[in-house]
């Protein structure tokens, strides 16, 4: 049976109980029996869940493709409406504003469940009424409480929250799983393929939030020519399969690929389908997960519209805060493992992910708010916890060695008025002619695989003053440190990077500004010795405390320490000089930012789950830097050789005054000085800063 057919017969399975809960929250609507305090809490989410049902409603009647554009974009409007940055100080959604109605503890509980019923908005578009149905009934759970007490006990609410949350892990947590795996029946792949992509119409069909960023991305690729799209296409699905090629990895024993965009950028993805066809592959295009259940805390992973808002997002990061305990976390475990060995070859011909990254959009500060959920000490425990174990299952039904990705990145109109130069510029860089780079990169590795350790200094304010220990070499002739990092998996090309030796590597790195997975860090430092962090700030808050703990959630990811992981050197001059061009220098994505300048990485390395698997550089050297002593754990206890996440953090050149090789005989060789590239055989990657010089005067 198709996940088509079953999603059929889950919806005429739940018909009866469904009707039973529309019809109780159209009473909940107009009557009086909560305290006059809740009163208006219930009756407009009340309202607003008959909204979403009006949509199913109207899109299973087949009511909804006879609508006008103008009518698609009101309705659009009115489901998101009320979380917008300017409808925000005044929402439920917001745990300052919840708490100030309701107090601190049962205002954070319908905060909580108010987020909850916003992620059915996707379920309405994609027919799901028995997902609707679970959350109907959970409302409807939770104001009987508020019927029944004028003031129930907070932990009532709690209890209502953690078994819906409890029970329903083997549909939504299951259904998450499958829909990574499973190709057949793509909600989001049915519309790309076959709607008319010259009409915005069909944007709306998602249920995602549509802006004039998705709006304008879709009306400039219609401007595209054909050619300019299959060349975009064609670089991102390269990218993909050199990613396999480069490392050994058979991908004829695939044959699904994971796709991940944000809206707009359909025409691309319907050529990429077409091309990974070629390939043997079948698309699976899971939607960002919104729900307190499957979320990855305000990370969107998966197609998604625009971001509504960033401080919403982050606000409900840890909503899992409010009911998570061990019992809990087990249920989840066992539920993905259940999925898992149920799905075992599916999940065996799972190649990877291949993703369209998206940059442009304002840059985000978050507000640090003390009504927010927040995991306590033992939360953190149980949040690292089930990664380590899930990401372990995961691995054991896709293999990390057998499995590969790649990643590329365009901007949105709200870049500014110059959007299409700087598309057709990012076109260009990620295009850049890939020999050239391997020649010049490699002439930079044999001078770093001369070297011992590598020092990292920063000028005008900048506090770096970092040692990186490098390992050795058994056969230089046969073996080198750094990879030598041309287009493939992360596109553009221009780095250089290893798996730095963790004893040794000592000091302090420091960014006066970097944004890191959507998140904005002033005056970044961080403190390492013998290759792990042993103490961090920056200056976002007036409360030190504060900036640590915002570290601490955000790059440290619950960790009491993260070991360096990676230590590149970007040689992308091109991209920097554009990015300084256009003054987006804070719009950049990592992906192209990593590439222009040195990055460290905190976390685990480039190899993880796949340090065994020989790789080569193009000249037919060995990498043989690949594992640390954290990662080296694996061959005894894999729960304490990964730590599942890794966090680029790129110096970018201006603010750098030295990278210098330093041999074992104690010779400098200087690769950059004063953001220049002086190493012998390098110089040409001053070519586009000299272009930069000469625009200034």
């Amino acid at each position: 049976m198709s996940r088509k057919e079953i999603q059929r017969e889950r919806n005429e399975q739940c018909s009866e109980r469904h009707a039973l809960a529309v019809d109780r929250l159209r009473s909940i609507v107009s009557e009086e029996t909560a305290a006059e305090k809740y009163r208006p809490f219930f009756q407009d989410s009340a309202i607003f869940l008959l909204e979403l049902e009006n949509a199913r409603r109207k899109i299973s009647d087949g009511v909804w493709e006879s609508y006008s554009l103008e009518q698609m974009k009101s309705l659009n409007e009115i489901l998101y409406s009320d979380i917008l940055e300017e409808n925000y100080s005044r929402s439920y959604a917001n745990p300052a504003y919840a708490a100030e109605r309701f107090g601190q503890e049962k205002g954070a509980l319908l905060c909580c469940l108010y987020a909850e019923m916003r992620s059915g908005i996707p379920y309405s578009f994609e027919e799901k009424k028995d997902y609707l149905t679970i959350l109907y009934e959970l409302f409807i759970e939770v104001y009987n409480c508020f019927e029944e007490k004028e003031e129930p006990d907070p932990k009532e609410i709690r209890d209502i929250i953690y078994w819906y949350a409890s029970d329903y892990c083997d549909v939504f947590l299951a259904d998450r799983i499958e829909e990574q795996i499973d190709p057949e029946d793509s909600f989001a792949a049915e519309i790309i393929e076959n709607a008319d992509l010259d009409n915005d119409r069909y944007l709306y069909r998602f249920g995602e939030y549509i802006t004039e960023n998705e709006l304008g991305t879709a009306r400039h690729l219609r401007s595209l020519p054909e050619e300019t799209i299959r060349k975009m296409a064609d670089v991102y699905t390269e990218g993909y399969r050199s990613g396999f090629i480069n490392t050994g990895k058979d991908l004829s024993k695939k044959s699904v690929v994971n796709i991940r965009y944000t809206l707009g950028f359909e025409r691309v993805v319907r050529a990429a389908i077409e091309n990974f066809r070629k390939m043997g592959l079948k698309p699976t295009i899971y939607r960002a997960a919104s729900g307190v259940i499957t979320k990855r805390e305000h990370h969107k992973i998966g197609y998604h519209g625009a971001v509504t808002n960033w401080q919403y997002e982050y606000d409900h990061r840890q909503d899992q805060a409010l009911f998570m305990d061990k019992r809990y976390v087990e249920r989840k475990l066992e539920v993905t493992r259940t999925v898992y060995e149920k799905s075992k070859e599916l999940a065996a011909k799972f190649a990877g992910p291949a993703v369209i990254e998206t940059f442009g959009e304002k840059p985000f500060s978050p507000e640090a708010k003390p009504e927010a959920p927040a995991y306590s000490s033992e939360q953190r425990e149980l949040s690292l916890l089930y990664d380590s174990r899930s990401g372990q299952m995961t691995n054991e039904y896709i293999k990390g060695d057998e499995r590969s990705f790649t990643i590329i990145a365009y901007p949105v109109p709200e870049i500014g008025e110059q959007y299409p130069e700087i598309f057709d510029e990012i076109i260009r860089i990620n295009t850049l002619d890939a020999k050239l780079y391997e020649r010049v990169q490699q002439t930079m590795i044999d001078a770093l695989d001369q070297g011992e350790y590598v020092r990292v200094t920063g000028c005008g304010g900048n506090e770096t003053d970092i040692r990186v220990q490098l390992c050795g070499l058994n056969d230089p002739e046969k073996e080198t440190k750094f990879e030598n990092c041309v287009a493939d998996v992360n596109i553009p090309v221009g780095e250089v990077f290893t798996s730095p030796v963790l004893e040794g590597t000592d000091g302090v790195l420091h960014v006066s500004r970097v944004f890191l997975e959507g998140l904005e860090y002033r005056n970044l430092k961080i403190t390492f010795k013998d290759g792990k962090i042993t103490d961090y700030t920056c200056s976002n808050f007036e409360d030190e405390e504060e900036n640590r703990r915002y570290i601490y959630d955000n790059v440290l990811k619950n960790h009491e320490t993260l070991p360096l992981g990676e230590f590149a050197i970007g040689t992308n001059t091109t991209a920097y000089v554009a990015a300084r061009k256009y003054g987006i220098e804070d719009k950049m994505p990592i992906l192209i930012t990593e590439k222009t300048g040195p990055h460290f990485a905190v976390g685990d390395t480039c190899y993880s789950w796949s340090e065994d698997i020989r790789v080569y550089n193009p000249n037919g050297k060995e990498i043989v830097a690949k594992d640390n002593s954290v990662s080296i754990l694996r061959k005894e206890d894999v729960s304490k050789a990964y730590v599942n996440c890794h966090t680029d953090i790129t110096i970018p050149y201006e603010e750098l005054e030295e990278i210098s090789v330093v041999t074992k005989e104690g010779k400098d060789i200087i690769l950059l000085k004063n953001g220049r590239f002086v190493l012998p055989g390098t110089e040409v990657l001053n070519e586009p800063l000299k272009e930069e010089m000469k625009c200034q005067k």
